[in-house]
């Protein structure tokens, strides 16, 4: 027997690429403020490493976001 696939509707593949979309620049804000935030560290305390909090911070948080993207919450919605 054939196999057919199901494809998502329409309105949700516009929903993905926009989660997709902003996960993107999410991470790129990500980089971008790590880009900073590390140098400016290491060159004015370089004996206390507090770049490490925002990034494992901001990084969990980020971490959720790419789980929501990949659609792993989808289990817990109603309908």
């Amino acid at each position: 027997m054939e196999e057919t696939r199901q494809h998502p509707p329409l309105r949700e593949r516009g929903n993905a690429r926009k989660r997709l979309r902003a996960f993107g620049f999410h991470l790129i804000g990500y980089f971008a403020a790590l880009v900073v935030l590390v140098p400016l560290n290491i060159s004015f305390m370089p004996d206390d490493p507090w770049f490490v909090l925002p990034l494992l911070g901001w990084g969990s948080v980020l971490a959720v976001h790419a789980a929501h993207v990949m659609g792993l919450f989808d289990t817990f919605r109603k309908g």
